[in-house]
């Protein structure tokens, strides 16, 4: 039993902090789930502001889950930003997208885009809105409000902040329903995968622009 019935686990908060040093290998982002409940999900890469890391502390029903994935890129916050803040373009780094616009908005926060998602998943579009944009804290986060997809009241919020070697650190977690039929270790590990996907896609590009930029 909870040891405080009036703070049932239908608010558990989960926050991400760190005080570890950065893991250089960009091909192996580390993921934390929140189903180790004992241990709230901690970031490996390197010490996280807290302005910044408030933003990813979630609210977490009954049956939903949270999780974080963190990348090492070995670019300058202002390349990776470029390419991450640009809500209309997110086929941009997220090779799972097929393609994207927006239905209402002018790219502010309350921007509402439809992204069509490639053939073999288990979903076809998704519509989501726009929830924070943040170009001096370099944090954007949005909702999936509408769509035919299994990832129900999705919510990821994406930050960004300097590593020790003049590269970034992109932290992304994301709290979700865990659909009917599916456990909380397969929800994540499911998200978890799409994550990293898109993460490691979001490193190629930023360093190949670096290169260019070079």
């Amino acid at each position: 039993m909870h040891p405080n019935p009036q703070r049932s686990s239908s608010l558990l908060l989960q926050r991400i902090n760190s005080n570890r040093p950065c893991n250089n290998n960009n091909n192996i982002p580390t993921s934390q789930h929140a189903y180790h409940l004992q241990t709230p999900p901690a970031c490996t890469a390197a010490d996280i502001p807290d302005t910044v890391a408030l933003h990813h502390t979630h609210r977490v029903g009954p049956n939903q889950c949270c999780s974080a994935v963190i990348q090492h890129i070995s670019a300058p916050i202002s390349t990776v930003w470029s390419v991450v803040r640009r809500f209309d373009n997110p086929q941009a780094y997220k090779h799972f997208v097929k393609s994207c616009h927006v239905i209402v908005g002018d790219g502010n926060v309350g921007t509402l885009r439809e992204v069509h998602v490639i053939s073999g998943l288990p979903a076809a579009n998704s519509t989501e809105r726009l929830e924070i944009l943040d170009d001096e804290r370099h944090v954007i986060s949005f909702s999936v409000v509408g769509g035919d997809h299994r990832l129900a009241n999705y919510r990821s919020v994406t930050s960004l902040h300097a590593s020790h070697d003049e590269g970034t650190i992109v932290v992304e977690s994301y709290v979700v329903d865990i659909p009917p039929g599916n456990t909380i270790e397969e929800t994540c590990t499911f998200v978890d995968t799409i994550v990293k996907c898109n993460l490691q896609s979001l490193g190629q590009i930023s360093q190949n622009f670096k290169k260019m930029d070079g």
